[in-house]
């Protein structure tokens, strides 16, 4: 019996260096999935400080019960303890990989709003992170029994291994696979990474190799012909194009952020139509406040179509524009053609410390930052920058603002989405009634999601009156309300 437990001993030892890699591997995992599952939330319910903290809350709360119930499996004999470990890696593969299709099903399912994304969230992601937690107490034990008496030193090195994976996770998923795989790919990725631990989890009885041997090509399978979330994606935006006859649609995390079609033949250019609404109010009212050789600073790029139409439009004028992810410009060109030809026409990279030739400077850069940074001044600028279906919340505030009084002479152009009266249009309106003194409010039509587009013009001189109101919008009512900054400033929609 003595020999008999100690062949069970010897097989079921594990070296320090491998628990230590396994833990570190593991949470690397753990993180670059939690990453991944606030991306592929957000074309179906946005990005924003709702979204990330449930996406993390229930992330955190799975790795806590899998911390628990594996140190209930940790105090189970070694082989058992052994098999349950290498069955919650094989879970963790498979949840890993199957969680977009899973997250689209729910969804399908009639989940919508607050709830509905806290809903999804719990049954997609909660199981998947309780799994690839369960391994680590056995693996920081097995790490303590194989340097008696340094177990201080080898459990700091255990939780050393925890937090150095999971930096490495978060680089890898926000720098790396993201950006180049996607998220439907991050998923099977890091399935697969859990189900290569396998080998190195070695005593107990063994596992059932066709068991493993599915779980790998439903992995393989899930990674290689699930459809891509995004049709192009990067670590900050998941764009479709959608073509509705001639007009051409930018959809980012399921908002329609631009829209391109034909001009009408009565139209004063023959370069880009207008086909948001929104949009048309805000040219009506440039077209009205600016003169023949305007500068105009545009803080998000959306569809260069705005700028676009300054430039065929007035000659003289010329525009900065200011658009955090290189992809959107790229897709922009591929896919919109009249801003597309603009932008080979007249576009420069304006990042460069020498202007060059053209009138449309890009520059790919966060709009705050660039704020921040700029010597240059403009006559006037447009507001337009949106993460998922919300302005981000460190451009809605009273120190933007301020920066923009600084280097803004004329008039200043917001595009926000929020309801009626919501709480985004009265905290933006009371940071533009503090710099401004003239300041108007329009709103379009209300969607289904019960918001709408709610338009600003704010100058330091009286704005003429249009004669007209463009796609439907009427002026609107606003309540007063606490100015955002930094400190405190918008939190996103509940």
């Amino acid at each position: 019996m003595l020999i008999h437990a100690q062949i069970i001993d010897k097989e079921a030892a594990i070296r320090f260096s491998v628990t230590i890699a396994l833990i570190l591997v593991l949470s690397a995992v753990g993180l670059t999935y939690e990453i991944a599952a606030g991306r592929v939330l957000a074309p179906y319910f946005g990005t924003s400080l709702l979204t990330w903290t449930t996406v993390i809350a229930t992330v955190l709360g799975g790795f806590s019960l899998g911390s628990a119930l594996g140190g209930i499996v940790a105090d189970r004999p070694r082989s058992v303890a052994l098999g349950n470990v290498r069955s919650a890696l094989v879970a963790t593969a498979v949840l890993m990989a199957v969680s977009p299709t899973v997250l689209g099903l729910v969804y399908s399912w009639g989940a919508r709003g607050t709830d509905g994304m806290l809903l999804s969230v719990f049954l997609v992601f909660f199981p998947a992170s309780v799994f690839v937690t369960l391994p680590s107490p056995l693996l920081a034990k097995l790490a303590m029994e194989a340097r008696p008496d340094r177990e201080g030193s080898s459990l700091g090195f255990v939780l050393a291994a925890g937090s150095v994976g999971a930096i490495f996770g978060a680089i890898l998923a926000g720098f790396v696979t993201l950006p180049l795989i996607g998220s439907t790919a991050t998923f099977a990725a890091c399935g697969a990474i859990a189900l290569l631990c396998l080998p190195f989890v070695r005593g107990g009885p063994p596992g059932h190799p066709g068991v493993i041997v599915a779980a790998a090509g439903f992995v393989a399978f899930a990674g290689l012909a699930g459809s891509p979330a995004c049709q192009y994606e990067s670590g900050l935006s998941c764009l479709h194009v959608v073509q509705r006859g001639p007009e051409v649609r930018l959809v980012s995390d399921g908002t329609v952020q631009a829209a391109e079609r034909p001009a009408s033949a009565e139209g004063d250019d023959d370069t880009v139509g207008l086909a948001l609404s929104y949009t048309e109010w805000v040219w009506e009212r440039m077209d009205r406040d600016l003169g023949p050789e305007a500068s105009v600073l545009f803080i998000g790029g959306g569809g260069y179509t705005l700028p676009t139409k300054l430039l065929a439009s007035r000659p003289d004028a010329n525009a900065r524009v200011v658009e955090i992810d290189p992809l959107v410009t790229d897709v922009v060109r591929m896919h919109m053609p009249r801003a597309a030809e603009m932008i080979a026409q007249t576009g420069y990279d304006a990042s460069e410390a020498v202007d060059a030739d053209g009138r449309l400077g890009i520059v790919h850069a966060d709009g705050r930052v660039y704020l921040n940074e700029t010597d240059r001044r403009f006559d006037a600028v447009v507001m337009d920058a949106f993460s998922s279906g919300s302005v981000p919340a460190h451009l809605v505030t009273r120190e933007t603002f301020a920066r923009l009084r600084e280097i803004v002479d004329g008039p200043v152009y917001v595009n926000l989405l929020d309801r009626p009266d919501g709480p985004l249009a009265r905290g933006v309106q009371a940071i533009l009634q503090e710099f401004y003194p003239h300041v108007k409010a329009v709103q379009g039509h209300v969607y289904t999601s019960g918001r709408t587009n709610i338009l600003f013009a704010a100058s330091l001189r009286p704005l003429e009156p249009l004669v007209r109101l463009s796609g439907g919008y009427i002026p609107t009512q606003i309540s007063d309300a606490r100015a955002f900054t930094d400190d405190r400033g918008w939190v996103g929609h509940r």
